[in-house]
């Protein structure tokens, strides 16, 4: 398999970074120090390379009416040019063959940003399921992606900007996002925190990375941005959900929309069943009460001794400074649990993430009153 290289390849060897395969592309996995960067985008800014990810135009005046369709959430809920929603694209039987984001353009125009990982079966599945509709699907081949993201991001990610796109950004709102020229900037993010993410020409990449340094972001790798994520509570796709699962199951009822009884989406059918012989699992946050890291496919335990379910992602937390993980867990249980890490099992607490909002903890460390 051919490893793609994103336009920032030379920039990120410049900043000294560690590159590794990302899902067939040549990624940072840091720059030097994963906590570091960690802490960076939580106190201060850091920027990060996502051009990876897919960028897929639909244009047509069945744009809507397909998109309706095809996705979980509704997009008849963007009313306004610019606003964005965050959504599954589900199979018939309602496993999750993506998450992704759409923008609302202008007039028959939307754009999806969809996973790396998942962009070519993406691509694939909404050809198909657009033969019947009026649209075009166009993947965007040259375009970058550079997410800005932490408590300084508004105010440092300006200086990098024209005077008269730094005051629209200034005023933008989570969820929204402006056009100019080839570029969209949009009050989206994957860390929890205050941020920015902007697609714009391939070209323009490089010497907007060299603007956003000067402006003292920090460059972070993905490790950060995975630890980042999972303190902030949000899924991760191959990790913590696939098409083995429905979104019901992955802790993203929130994403499906079915107040409209004619919106026929594809998986509603499977949805609305599942709903009716009920949901066998549930997704929660776990904190380890001992030693040790929770780490993806670890066995959780009832006090009985019953398998109750499996950690999907953990990490150990750097701004928390105790071991996190998400885990997906029978139902029907309520009560203690244990993890078995290197065969041995561990008191865990379950509890309701995100772990950290807004840089603070949302709940009591083991240990502490």
């Amino acid at each position: 398999m051919t490893i793609r290289r994103t336009p920032l390849y030379s920039s990120h060897l410049a900043a000294g970074a560690k590159m590794v395969n990302f899902a067939g592309w040549e990624m940072p996995i840091h720059y030097g120090s994963q906590i570091e960067e960690h802490l960076a985008v939580r106190h201060d800014a850091g920027v990060f390379d996502v051009s990876h990810m897919g960028v897929v135009d639909l244009r047509g005046e069945q744009s809507k009416d397909f998109l309706r369709f095809l996705l979980a959430n509704d997009v008849q809920k963007l009313e306004k040019s610019g606003s964005a929603l965050y959504t599954c694209m589900l199979d018939e039987q309602g496993g999750i063959i993506d998450d992704l984001i759409v923008y609302y353009q202008t007039g028959q125009w939307f754009r999806l940003i969809v996973n790396a990982g998942t962009r070519e079966k993406d691509l694939a599945w909404i050809n198909t399921q657009a033969a019947k509709y009026t649209v075009d699907v166009i993947e965007q081949h040259n375009l970058a992606i550079l997410a800005i993201q932490g408590p300084n991001a508004r105010k440092k990610i300006q200086s990098a900007l024209p005077a008269e796109l730094a005051e629209k950004v200034a005023q933008l709102d989570r969820f929204c996002s402006i056009t100019h020229g080839n570029w969209l900037i949009a009050q989206t993010g994957y860390t929890g925190e205050d941020g920015f993410e902007v697609v714009l020409p391939a070209d323009q990449a490089s010497n907007f990375w060299d603007q956003l340094l000067a402006a003292d972001i920090a460059p972070i790798g993905l490790g950060a941005r995975d630890t980042l994520r999972l303190e902030a509570g949000l899924n991760l796709y191959g990790t913590d959900m696939d098409e083995t699962v429905t979104p019901y199951e992955s802790g993203l009822a929130w994403t499906v929309a079915m107040k409209d009884p004619g919106r026929n989406f594809i998986g509603r059918a499977a949805l609305e069943l599942q709903r009716q012989t009920g949901i066998p699992n549930k997704m929660v946050g776990l904190v380890l009460k001992g030693k040790g890291v929770l780490r993806g496919h670890q066995t959780i335990f009832a006090a009985s001794g019953d398998a109750i379910g499996v950690v999907t992602s953990g990490t150990f937390s750097p701004t928390l400074q105790c071991s996190i993980g998400m885990a997906r867990i029978s139902s029907a249980f309520d009560g203690d649990c244990k993890i078995e890490i290197r065969k041995k099992q561990i008191p865990a607490d379950i509890i309701k993430y995100p772990f950290v909002r807004d840089g603070d903890s949302t709940f009591t460390k083991p240990g502490e009153k």
